[in-house]
């Protein structure tokens, strides 16, 4: 495809939740940020997706995207089965940033599809005081904890692709 598509509907921020139950609260503000991130790559081209920020940071759209694909990772560990990261290694801790092929861009974009999916899965029926392993924890977390973390970490890196978007082509906003 020459340029990512628009966000599904389904990924969008479409309600309220000015008066509303903790869960609720936490899945939407969570959905919203990720709707924001894949906003903020629509309609770019593979080639814009993966320009850096800004010398000497490796800050791109697409690495950011697979950033995300491996951080939803904190949701997998709810539903029992061995999670194994998407990009991240032991040896490479920043391998989601680099090195970035324009031409893997789509199957990034489905790889961070597949573990938003398994996020939101391994956290249906689960209560926000259910605790999971934390990898590199001396405890384990609760899913309350790991909602408001990754609320955390996408409002973080919404506003680093807030920038970098407005870079490649003066798009600013949601």
């Amino acid at each position: 495809m020459s340029t990512w598509p628009d966000v599904a509907s389904d990924d969008m921020y479409t309600g309220s939740i000015l008066v509303t139950d903790e869960r609720m609260s936490l899945e939407t503000w969570l959905d919203f940020h990720r709707a924001t991130l894949l906003r903020k790559c629509a309609g770019l081209t593979a080639g814009q997706l993966v320009t850096k920020s800004c010398p000497p940071s490796s800050l791109s759209l697409l690495g950011l995207i697979r950033h995300m694909t491996d951080v939803e990772g904190w949701f997998h560990d709810f539903d029992g089965e061995p999670s194994a990261p998407f990009y991240w290694r032991e040896d490479a801790r920043d391998a989601a940033f680099e090195p970035l092929d324009p031409a893997t861009a789509d199957d990034d974009l489905a790889a961070f599809h597949v573990s938003v999916a398994r996020a939101r899965a391994a956290a249906a029926g689960r209560g926000l005081d259910d605790l999971c392993p934390c990898p590199g924890c001396d405890e384990p977390a609760s899913l309350r904890w790991v909602y408001q973390h990754m609320i955390e970490e996408y409002a973080r890196h919404n506003g680093h692709a807030d920038l970098i978007r407005e870079a490649i082509d003066g798009s600013t906003g949601d």
